[in-house]
């Protein structure tokens, strides 16, 4: 069984900084795309930042220029470095994957979820 788990989410005043991790665990064959989704209340979940396995990104335009994501793929793990945020960053984040678990078709992977609130 494929778990994906997150962790770095907390309070941070304006301006501040967090990085979220998420590692992938189990019966994996090989991960495709990783990436970051976020969920504020009352509003659609929003794709942040993809990254392909080989190394290529993208990120919403929202949080360019200040957020950075990185793999390590020997750790099958992503992670998003959020710099200057704003209070408008406030949302659950959410690590997503697109793998192939052993003995399996590729599918769509997601992490159970990670509260950041931008706050002073």
């Amino acid at each position: 069984q494929v778990q994906l788990v997150e962790s770095g989410g907390g309070l941070v005043q304006p301006g501040g900084s967090l990085r979220l991790s998420c590692a992938a665990s189990g019966s994996i064959f090989s991960i495709n795309a990783m990436g970051w989704y976020r969920q504020a209340p009352g509003k659609q979940r929003e794709l942040v930042a993809v990254i392909t396995s080989g190394g290529s990104t993208n990120y919403t335009d929202s949080v360019k220029g200040r957020f950075t994501i990185s793999r390590d793929n020997a750790k099958n793990t992503v992670y998003l470095q959020m710099n200057s945020l704003k209070p408008e960053d406030t949302a659950v984040y959410y690590c997503h994957a697109v793998l192939t678990a052993r003995g399996k078709a590729t599918n769509d992977y997601w992490g159970q979820g990670t509260q950041v609130t931008v706050s002073s």
